[in-house]
């Protein structure tokens, strides 16, 4: 007889299990639900550009991944921008942490974007390493489009830099 009250219990159990590890992970597949989450955490739409192809996102813990159907540049406020095919960090308001994948061409060099934080001021501030530039918000209000790698001709250090 005790047996048979497992099994239901087990079931129920594991049911439970299944739809609470189903609701702990935000997915979304596309550009639009993706930059209509970004306003709820205080940043701008243009945050990030179009062509993406799906995402992930912790409520528990903000940590997130971007995917977008190819790597690609953008320019903002004069910056040339690299997102590679999947980014990823840590999202809270207004700021997001442990950023991977997005870097920023300084001169000759690529450099890997740390962490944005939105500022009081309307401002958007971006690190790198100890480094940080502030930008206006308005330079993101409109969703940019990828563009295919840009700076030819200049010297690329980023598969140099990675594989070290």
């Amino acid at each position: 007889m005790a047996a048979k009250l497992q099994l239901p219990f087990l079931i129920n159990v594991s049911l439970f299990c299944f739809i609470s590890l189903s609701l702990s992970v935000h997915q979304g597949q596309g550009l639009s639900e993706i930059h209509d989450l970004l306003p709820q955490y205080g940043f701008p739409v243009g945050l990030l550009p179009d062509g993406v192809e799906s995402y992930t996102l912790s409520p528990s813990d903000g940590t997130f991944t971007v995917r977008f159907t190819t790597p690609c540049d953008v320019r903002f406020a004069g910056y040339l921008v690299h997102y590679d095919k999947e980014i990823g960090g840590k999202l809270s308001k207004g700021a997001v942490r442990d950023v991977s994948g997005i870097t920023t061409k300084q001169a000759f060099f690529w450099l890997s974007l740390s962490a944005i934080e939105v500022s009081g001021d309307g401002d958007i501030e971006f690190f790198v390493g100890p480094f940080s530039k502030k930008l206006p918000v308005k330079a993101f209000e409109k969703i940019p489009q990828c563009q295919k790698k840009q700076g030819v001709g200049s010297l690329d250090w980023r598969p140099l830099l990675g594989s070290i």
